[in-house]
């Protein structure tokens, strides 16, 4: 375990009644079922301006949310705050403006990552995961619980 990392926050994103695009907060369900010691889990369908604060209390944040664009069955890749906060609206506000407004506001120095799982159908309103997507989402989630574990960013 990395000594300066003792807090962890996990946020799932995405709109689980149009189907993978409830693969953040599917993770994250999964994650919080665990009661990882250390760990703290939250989701929503979008990220908002205050979930800036919320990363400012932990040494790392992990972003989850689907994608269409993302290798199988999932990706995880540093994410780097922007120099300065540009325009966005509190309806969208993406990973990136939430590290750079925590960063901004809060002198956060967490670190950040991104977990995309793949999904295939999201215009789809109160469907559920594809079959492809749910063997994708237990992918993530064996590789984000050893992660979570072990601590080693």
């Amino acid at each position: 375990m990395t000594a300066e990392v003792s807090k962890v926050l996990l946020l799932g994103f995405g709109n689980p009644a149009r189907a993978d695009d409830g693969l953040g907060p599917a993770v994250a369900e999964r994650i919080e079922k665990l009661n990882l010691p250390g760990v703290t889990v939250d989701s929503d369908y979008q990220l908002t301006i205050e979930d800036s604060a919320a990363v400012a209390e932990n040494d790392v944040v992990i972003f989850a949310d689907a994608s269409v664009n993302c290798a199988e069955p999932f990706t995880f890749e540093p994410l780097l705050a922007a120099d300065a906060a540009g325009s966005f609206s509190s309806h969208s506000v993406e990973p990136v403006e939430v590290m750079t407004l925590a960063g901004n506001l809060f002198k956060s120095k967490a670190k950040a990552f991104m977990l995309c799982v793949r999904g295939y159908k999201f215009d789809e309103f109160d469907a559920p995961l594809t079959e492809n997507a749910k063997k994708n989402l237990e992918k993530a989630v064996i590789f984000l619980e050893n992660l979570l574990r072990t601590k080693n960013f």
